[in-house]
């Protein structure tokens, strides 16, 4: 994988996207730096081809929305399957991320959230079918996430 050389205007797309990608033009983008509406377009569709932009997604309070079980599992599969697990583990009812870890026993990080235990207890019993090792389970009570500071122009 080649790594996609970030300058200064790169930067400012990414955080102004990352601060709130729906109500962010490309025309506010280019006014914050000084460049014009079609290099902030052109230089979205490269970032975004080149995968360094792999999509765009809803911030979900999953608690206001009736789920508020949101539970981290830690897992442990062999090295050689950990990552090719991933798009099974994605397909299980109630997960919504997984992050493959690369030290430690526990190389699996898996959220899932449901309404109570009994819907996150099928998600913990089609892991243990996967093969994988659940090493501790954490029940979370908030997430919050915010643009990466580097990013920021004015930073």
């Amino acid at each position: 994988m080649v790594e996609h050389d970030i300058d200064d205007v790169d930067r400012a797309i990414l955080h102004a996207l990352q601060a709130d990608a729906r109500n962010t033009s490309s025309s506010d983008i280019a006014e914050r730096t000084g460049t014009a509406d079609s290099t902030v377009r052109k230089r979205i569709q490269q970032l975004e081809s080149e995968r360094v932009i792999k999509g765009y997604s809803a911030d979900v309070d999953y608690g206001k929305s009736g789920y508020s079980l949101r539970m981290l599992l830690y897992c442990t599969a062999s090295i050689p399957e950990r990552g090719e697990l991933i798009p099974e583990i994605l397909g299980i009812d109630g997960v919504v991320s997984v992050q493959e870890l690369v030290t430690g026993e526990q190389n699996l990080l898996v959220t899932a959230v449901g309404e109570s235990d009994s819907d996150i207890t099928p998600v913990a019993q089609t892991l243990l079918e996967l093969g994988l090792t659940i090493t501790d389970e954490v029940l979370v009570r908030a997430h919050e996430t915010t643009p990466f500071d580097e990013f920021d122009p004015d930073r």
